[in-house]
C-alpha cells in the first residue's frame, strides 16, 4: 500500500472512544502527529489525512450521540438519518481549527416521533461536537438547528422555496447547501437529495443569473500595481488574510462553474477534475486554477495557529514573517493573479445570464 498522510492516523483509537473527552484526546494526539508530517507529504495528500481524520471523529460523535440518547431513554432512531457536513468539511477541504457546518436528514414517515427524537439527536450531537473540539458554526449551520435539519420531503420543499424566492440569504443557503456531503448514516438519503438539488437547478435561469451575482461581489486582493493587499488596522495589520482573500473566492468561483455545468461533486479539487473532462474551459486555464487552489490549501495551513486546552486554535492569517519569503510572496501573487482573472470572466458570464432573463 502507497505511503501517505492517511496511515498515520490510528483510526481504531478513534473508533473505540465511548465519551467525548475520550474522542478529544485523541482527536489532539491525531492531529499533533499530522501536523509534524506537514513537510513530508504535498499538501493535497496532508490535507487528505486531516479530512479523514476529522470525518471519522465525527462519525464516531454520531455513534456515541445514538447510544446516549438511548441510554437516557429516547430509544433507537425511529427512521434512517444521514449526517451532513458541508462547508469546507462537505468539501474536504477543512483544517484541525474548522468550526461546525454541518445538518441532518432523516427519512419521511416518521411523523412527530422522527421529528421529536432527531430535535434531540441534533441538539445532542452539535454539544458534543463542542466538547469535542469543533466550535459552533457562527450562522448556525448545524444539525441544532431546525432549518439544517429535516426529513427529506421537508428538505426538498426547503429547497423549492428557496429557488423560488431567490432573495439573498435565499441564494447563500442555495451556495452553502451545494457543498452537502454525507459521513455517517444512510448514503441513500444524501443522494436522493442531492437529486433534487441538482434537478432544481437545472431549470432555472434566474437563480443561475442570482449565484453568478452572489458570487461576483468579490475583488481580487490585489492593488492596480499587483501588489497584495493586507491589512491595514488591528491586531493583524501587515498580514494577508488567506480565507477570504484568496481560498474563499477561488472555492466560491469553482463551485459556481461547476453548478453551471451541472457537476454533482462537492469537493473543488473534484469540481475542477469534471470540468477539465467536459472540456468546459482551455486546459491550461483549469491547470491555473488547480494550482492556484493547492496554494490556498497550503497557505490556510501556515496561517497563525496555537494550542489551548488540548485543541489547535487557528485564525486565517499569513504572518508578516512568512509574506516575506520569496517563495510565499511569488506564489500568492501569482494566485490572486489567477482569481481576478476567475472573476473577470464570472463577471462577463454574469452579464450575459443577465440580459437572458425574461
Amino acid at each position: 500500500m502507497k505511503e501517505s498522510a492517511v496511515n498515520h492516523i490510528d483510526l481504531s483509537s478513534i473508533q473505540s472512544a465511548v465519551t467525548s473527552g475520550d474522542l478529544r484526546l485523541t482527536r489532539w494526539k491525531e492531529e499533533n502527529k499530522l501536523l509534524q508530517l506537514f513537510s513530508s507529504y504535498p499538501i493535497e495528500e496532508w490535507n487528505e489525512g486531516v479530512n479523514r481524520l476529522q470525518d471519522e471523529v465525527m462519525r464516531q460523535a454520531t455513534i456515541i450521540c445514538e447510544r446516549q440518547l438511548a441510554e437516557a431513554g429516547a430509544g433507537d432512531p425511529p427512521v434512517p438519518f444521514a449526517f451532513v457536513l458541508f462547508g469546507s468539511g462537505g468539501r474536504c477541504e477543512q483544517t484541525s481549527w474548522s468550526d461546525q457546518d454541518n445538518g441532518l436528514i432523516y427519512a419521511d414517515g416518521g411523523g412527530t416521533e422522527a421529528q421529536q427524537y432527531y430535535e434531540k439527536f441534533g441538539e445532542q450531537l452539535s454539544n458534543l461536537l463542542v466538547d469535542i473540539g469543533y466550535p459552533p458554526c457562527r450562522g448556525r449551520v448545524m444539525a441544532s438547528n431546525p432549518m439544517w435539519r429535516l426529513s427529506l420531503k421537508e428538505w426538498q420543499d426547503q429547497l423549492s422555496g428557496w429557488v423560488e424566492t431567490l432573495r439573498w440569504e435565499d441564494v447563500r443557503y442555495l451556495t452553502i447547501a451545494s457543498d452537502l456531503r454525507c459521513i455517517a448514516g444512510d448514503e441513500g438519503l444524501a443522494k436522493a437529495w442531492k437529486r433534487s438539488f441538482m434537478d432544481l437547478l437545472g431549470r432555472s435561469e434566474a437563480l443561475e443569473a442570482a449565484l453568478l451575482g452572489n458570487t461576483v461581489r468579490h475583488k481580487a486582493a490585489l492593488n492596480v500595481l499587483g501588489q497584495v493587499i493586507t491589512e491595514r488596522f488591528g491586531e493583524h495589520a501587515g498580514e494577508f488574510d488567506v480565507k477570504y482573500g484568496l481560498y474563499i473566492p477561488l472555492v466560491n468561483g469553482i463551485r459556481c462553474m461547476a453548478l453551471y455545468y451541472g457537476i454533482e461533486e462537492s469537493s473543488t479539487q473534484e469540481r475542477i477534475s469534471k470540468l477539465h473532462e467536459l472540456e468546459a474551459f482551455p486546459r491550461p486555464w483549469l491547470d491555473a486554477l488547480r494550482r492556484a487552489f493547492v496554494k490556498s490549501l497550503k497557505f490556510r495551513s501556515l496561517t497563525n495557529r496555537h494550542t489551548e486546552d488540548g485543541i489547535i486554535q487557528g485564525d486565517s492569517y499569513l504572518s508578516q514573517e512568512t509574506l516575506k519569503q520569496k517563495d510565499v510572496s511569488r506564489e500568492l501573487r501569482e494566485s490572486l493573479q489567477t482569481v481576478r482573472q476567475l472573476y473577470r470572466m464570472l463577471q462577463r458570464q454574469h452579464r450575459f445570464a443577465e440580459r437572458r432573463l425574461p
